[in-house]
């Protein structure tokens, strides 16, 4: 296909970051189109990923707490009374045999949770580069298959001892980090500009599912099967996933073999006013100059600071200061994320309709977006301390703070997309070195003022994480854009 071909028809980029389509040979399908089954196939790679980084949050009661011993498979879990002490011997190693117990404090329960993100701040930027240059099918494929074999292994690692699990969950993390970072360097070829914001919705989407689904059976598995069945269950759907993606992934869509030709000329066309191809050199010195990036970076380190303390805590959150059981504070933890997922499709949804009918630029949406997720959630973290006496409103301003979260995904959380599309898979890579940074920290210093102060320990952990939320607002808000920047483009970079 030539590009006269490509270009024909397709109108001009303002610099606002606007698309002005005057005429498309070609049309769009909808949701009935290669470009959102990949979406899907994706968002099913992000599921096996966080079904598998959130077993262990849900796991992490019947682990420690004595009471939450489960039966074993096929037998009953009933104790046995007082005059059968035989009965009850053998009944614990039974128990014993398909479910240790482990006698972690919160500090190191807070450590092991947060061990993901203590490698993974070194794969980033090197697999973001990489995926650039030579595309993303095989670093996901790979990645992700080496996740889950980890996660069968993980039950043997915590009977192996706390370090071992810490270095198991450390490269598992760093796989993870990897499918996460190189997915969106598909989406420079991918994602038409009017399109792009719900495509993305909808691969992230998964990692929203994964946890809903985790958290939903998760505690029904501790109590009948055994807390090591989670990892069995869900590493062998990432192993599956991961054999599904290499036949049907493609890093662009003239490559597929399933494609219409259609279909790939409207995708062409969209892209071909855009700088999207990788370069060799990075401009690095005018990355670091540059505020609109900065805006971002700060804000996924204080945006993940609040995401990832309550992606690790709120089923003992639910469990321990709402007072519910294990079952139900793992269905009540699904509730919420499930209300997310459903937000996240239709912010994506939103944020593309304002785009294409003109009726916000682009920066604006992207502003508007963040302030919503960052303001509401705000007002709900600092209002859950003296609403903790009743469940029904914890969890409905819970709801509230989980749906209006995610619009931060159509706000900050992709802008790098909008200012050097050409660098995407770097840029992606390098924020989610902020990203893992901040939940390192996070979660150990939540599980460090949790266990120093059982009463106030939770106020101060929102207090402070809406503390930080704010400043990484007010730091995007007045420096973020969404036009491509001078150091992002052909001619500067070979300059440069």
């Amino acid at each position: 296909m030539s590009t006269r071909a490509e270009t024909k028809g397709v109108g001009a980029i303002s610099s606002d970051g606007n698309l002005n389509m005057a005429h498309v040979q070609t049309s769009r399908k909808g949701f009935c189109s290669v470009q959102h089954g990949l979406a899907l196939i994706v968002h099913l790679c992000n599921f096996s990923l966080n079904s598998q980084k959130m077993s262990l949050s849900i796991a992490m009661p019947a682990m420690v707490n004595s009471t939450a011993w489960p039966g074993p498979l096929n037998a009953s879990t009933e104790r046995p009374s007082a005059n059968s002490q035989d009965g009850w011997n053998e009944t614990l190693q039974q128990l014993k045999a398909v479910a240790p117990l482990y006698d972690w404090s919160p500090e190191i329960q807070g450590i092991i949770l947060s061990s993901t993100n203590y490698g993974s701040f070194l794969a980033p930027i090197p697999t973001g580069y990489i995926a650039g240059l030579f595309g993303a099918k095989y670093l996901v494929g790979v990645s992700l298959l080496l996740s889950s074999i980890l996660a069968l292994f993980i039950p043997l690692a915590a009977d192996a001892g706390v370090l071992s699990l810490i270095v198991l969950r450390i490269v598992q993390g760093i796989a993870q980090v990897m499918v996460l970072t190189s997915q969106y360097s598909i989406w420079v070829k991918w994602a038409p500009p009017l399109e792009k914001s719900q495509l993305i919705n909808i691969a992230s989407s998964g990692e929203l599912m994964g946890a809903f689904i985790t958290l939903l059976v998760g505690g029904f598995l501790c109590q009948t099967k055994g807390w090591p069945s989670i990892f069995y269950i869900f590493g062998g759907i990432g192993c599956a996933c991961s054999f599904l993606w290499f036949p049907l992934a493609y890093d662009d869509p003239i490559n597929h073999p399933f494609i219409s030709t259609s279909e790939k000329e409207y995708i062409v066309c969209s892209l071909a006013q855009q700088d999207c191809s990788p370069g060799w050199s990075l401009p690095i010195k005018a990355m670091i100059k540059s505020l609109p990036l900065w805006g971002i970076l700060v804000f996924y380190f204080t945006g993940f600071w609040t995401f990832n303390i309550l992606m690790a805590y709120m089923p003992t959150y639910i469990s321990s200061v709402l007072q519910a059981n294990l079952r139900d504070s793992g269905i009540l933890s699904a509730l919420l994320l499930g209300v997310a997922f459903i937000s996240t499709i239709l912010s994506g949804l939103l944020a593309d309709f304002l785009h294409s009918r003109n009726i916000f630029r682009l920066v604006t949406i992207r502003k508007l977006s963040t302030a919503i997720g960052v303001l509401v959630s705000s007002v709900v973290l600092v209002s859950l301390y003296w609403v903790r006496s009743s469940i029904s409103t914890s969890m409905g301003l819970l709801a509230l703070s989980s749906a209006t979260t995610t619009f931060c995904q159509t706000g900050a959380l992709i802008n790098f997309l909008d200012i050097a599309p050409r660098y995407t898979s770097f840029l992606r890579g390098l924020s989610q070195v902020f990203g893992h940074l901040s939940g390192a920290i996070s979660s150990t210093v939540a599980g460090f003022l949790i266990s120093q102060d059982s009463e106030f320990g939770w106020r101060n952990v929102f207090l402070i994480s809406v503390s930080i939320n704010m400043s990484g607002l007010v730091f995007y808000l007045t420096f973020s854009q969404a036009k491509v920047q001078d150091w992002a483009t052909e001619q500067t970079v070979t300059q440069l």
